[in-house]
């Protein structure tokens, strides 16, 4: 099968594109440089300059394809809703493509938000209306008239150099020299290692089914202040709580999600695809964060990956 990636040079999209291209898939790349396109043709990967904002260039690609898996995301957690219309104007377009066809379009979307605190979120729920910052990509994929659309949500995802929604924490616990935490640390957040989401993506197509919602859940939820205590076992850095009233200033725009309890199942998942995680779990790659390069991966964003 020929498959054109969005995203497919960034963190989830190599390792992605690599699981493909092992499987027998040709892939087909979207890079938007010359060292995206680098990275890409190294692996073997065909390439396809463009960008999520350039929708001529998802046009071409999608319809180069025999199945589309959207992975780009602008990450400026700063103009947050900026990020989302950019992320529907594109999911449209490539839909556009491939409505009327038998082809699949896999977007790509999160596990936040589908649960109230205490509750565990399973494939069969969708986003609260009360969530304060939805993406809206499931919602559009989905709602596509003749487009053949499936989700996979996506927890943190990590390994050594990157997790997630704590490479930001741990870029701030090494920047203030202290790791904190909200009130008692019991929230909860699900994770996967990168390895065994590039899979489930691997087998998502494979299974090409319309309207199903994959969770790429290893890990249903890591307490917060176990997560905390990781990263400063790994930065040897002291561990401390903080109040709710304390979080905004600390945390700055990731206060918002530090104190939500992110309790993620993947048990259906897991049956309909035979998914079985193998790779090592958030806190042993947090306590092995290759500090210089976590940092830098923070900074650096935003970025699409």
């Amino acid at each position: 099968m020929r498959v054109f990636i969005t995203g497919a040079t960034g963190f989830v999209g190599i390792p992605t594109v690599k699981e493909l291209i092992a499987a027998g898939h040709k892939v087909l790349g979207m890079a938007r440089s010359e060292e995206g396109e680098k990275s890409l043709a190294a692996i073997g990967a065909d390439v396809h300059r463009g960008s999520l904002e350039d929708l001529e260039s998802l046009r071409a690609g999608a319809a180069a394809a025999d199945a589309v898996i959207h992975l780009g995301f602008v990450h400026d957690w700063s103009n947050f809703a900026q990020s989302c219309e950019i992320d529907r104007r594109a999911i449209e377009v490539l839909g556009s493509v491939l409505a009327g066809s038998n082809r699949l379009l896999m977007v790509t979307s999160g596990t936040a938000g589908l649960a109230g605190p205490g509750q565990l979120a399973t494939e069969d729920n969708d986003v609260s209306p009360d969530f304060p910052s939805p993406r809206v990509s499931e919602q559009t994929a989905l709602s596509l008239k003749g487009v053949r659309a499936s989700v996979v949500r996506l927890p943190q995802v990590h390994n050594t150099v990157r997790q997630g929604l704590l490479t930001y924490a741990v870029a701030m616990a090494r920047e203030k020299g202290v790791s904190a935490y909200v009130g008692e640390g019991r929230n909860r957040w699900a994770a996967a290692h990168i390895s065994d989401v590039a899979r489930l993506y691997r087998l998502a197509l494979e299974k090409n089914e319309a309207g199903a919602k994959y969770h790429a859940v290893a890990e249903e939820g890591v307490p917060i202040l176990d997560i905390a205590e990781a990263i400063g076992r790994g930065l040897k850095v002291p561990v401390k709580s903080i109040s709710v009233e304390e979080a905004p200033a600390h945390f700055g725009w990731l206060a918002t999600f530090a104190s939500h309890d992110l309790v993620t199942s993947s048990e259906k998942t897991r049956k309909t695809l035979g998914w079985n995680p193998a790779g090592p779990g958030l806190i042993a790659d947090l306590e092995r964060v290759d500090v210089a390069n976590s940092s830098h991966a923070a900074r650096a964003d935003p970025g699409i990956d």
